[in-house]
């Protein structure tokens, strides 16, 4: 069966993160999303994991529900802050692991927390080498998937600029033979990991590292398979494109860490101009922070726009309430997006539905033409951005400043 996979979230138990992330208010989310499988996230966390398993019952192989009656499917998933010293440097690794059962994360639970305090945060921050905590995990349990959480951002991931590693084997040694996937992350698409080789083994996913119910599935993974643990995950592992079929992922221009910047001073850079200024702030003389894109091109053995003949596809999208806040001329949480979001929604039974299946012409004859209009220049990739750097997330346009006043002066409702 086709469904829509989101596996990385976080609960109300993370710092700066919703007191609604809770299975309740994740479950109703999931539905009104169109995203049958959830991550629980944050499963090392004692009351958190109290929780999944007072309110969890086993669903299909691996998978569960909340015990009263509902399509949503729950993951056992959570991720592991490693901060560690390696080869003279500070390493600030973040890994999502994937485990089948309550039984495994109790016994990886009791491991982690001889290292270091589980109840401090949902992503407790462990003094682990990434390499110890995949031999931890997976002497465990074989079942279990480990996997760099979105992989390229400055400060805590595997191909970091601040903190990480220039190669999987450099970081998990022995043990890199077991990942199997890395997290694209908002900042980056599976286009520009592709530049590097050493990635054609390697299954990229897309998730939302979501700290609140709205923003769960701005990155997903779309599978046709059997709903089970088991068949996700093989899914992932053998990289079939007939059973993963794509991934849903943000334009990585309007991730905050695309490009180089220094966000105190207002200095945005693309690749070229960081390395006119040597990497160092115009402005204040400080190093600028690397992002994304000039961090695959250092590590890149492949010109840009690289085509890879068995790399599983994907699409870029734009969040409804951003769509509508556009053509609306207002803020994403405000009253005028919610109502328009929710007669979408109840119309065509899922957001993901508005975005990827429903036929232009059917939404044009239920809500404003721009806003049709909007959703089919985004599934064309017809927007622009201005891109999101050293914490600041990039600005997405799908109309130009012309276009608005054109139809402002029609009297819409731009």
């Amino acid at each position: 069966m086709k469904f829509i996979a989101d596996f990385h979230i976080h609960s109300k138990y993370s710092r700066a993160t919703s007191s609604q992330m809770d299975l309740e208010h994740l479950d109703e989310a999931a539905k009104i999303k169109g995203i049958r499988v959830l991550g629980t996230g944050d499963f090392t966390h004692p009351e958190w994991f109290n929780n999944l398993k007072e309110k969890l019952t086993p669903a299909e192989a691996g998978l569960y529900r909340l015990k009263s009656e509902t399509e949503t499917r729950f993951i056992l998933t959570s991720e592991i802050s490693c901060v560690y010293s390696k080869k003279g440097r500070v390493r600030k690794i973040h890994i999502l692991i994937f485990v089948p059962d309550f039984e495994t994360v109790e016994k990886i639970n009791t491991q982690l927390g001889w290292i270091g305090n589980l109840k401090s945060d949902g992503r407790p921050i462990l003094g682990l080498d990434a390499k110890e905590l995949a031999k931890i995990v997976l002497n465990v349990s074989e079942n279990c998937l480990v996997v760099p959480s979105h992989a390229w951002t400055p400060w805590f991931s595997i191909f970091g600029s601040r903190s990480g590693f220039d190669s999987i084997e450099e970081c998990f040694e022995d043990y890199s033979k077991y990942i199997y996937s890395l997290e694209t992350g908002l900042s980056s698409d599976p286009a520009m990991n592709r530049r590097l080789s050493a990635l054609d083994r390697i299954t990229l996913i897309s998730n939302s590292d979501s700290h609140s119910c709205p923003k769960i599935g701005r990155e997903a993974n779309v599978f046709d398979t059997d709903l089970s643990y088991p068949a996700i995950i093989e899914a992932i592992k053998s990289k079939n494109p007939k059973k993963f079929l794509y991934t849903i992922e943000f334009f990585p221009e309007e991730g905050k860490y695309h490009y180089d910047g220094h966000r105190n001073c207002g200095i945005s850079c693309s690749p070229a101009q960081t390395k006119k200024y040597n990497g160092i702030c115009p402005r204040c003389g400080r190093p600028l922070t690397v992002g994304v894109l000039s961090r695959v091109d250092q590590l890149a053995d492949r010109p840009e726009g690289f085509k890879s003949e068995n790399a599983i596809p994907y699409k870029s999208l734009i969040p409804l309430g951003e769509i509508i806040g556009e053509v609306l001329g207002v803020g994403v949480a405000t009253k005028e997006v919610e109502k328009e979001y929710k007669n979408l929604t109840e119309r065509f039974s899922s957001e993901f539905n508005v975005l990827l299946d429903v036929p232009i012409s059917d939404l044009k004859s239920t809500t404003l033409p721009e806003i049709a209009e909007a959703v089919s220049r985004v599934r064309e990739g017809k927007v622009s951005v201005e891109p999101g750097y050293d914490g600041v997330y990039g600005k997405i346009r799908i109309f130009s400043e012309e276009e608005k006043k054109e139809v402002s002066g029609q009297k819409s409702l731009f």
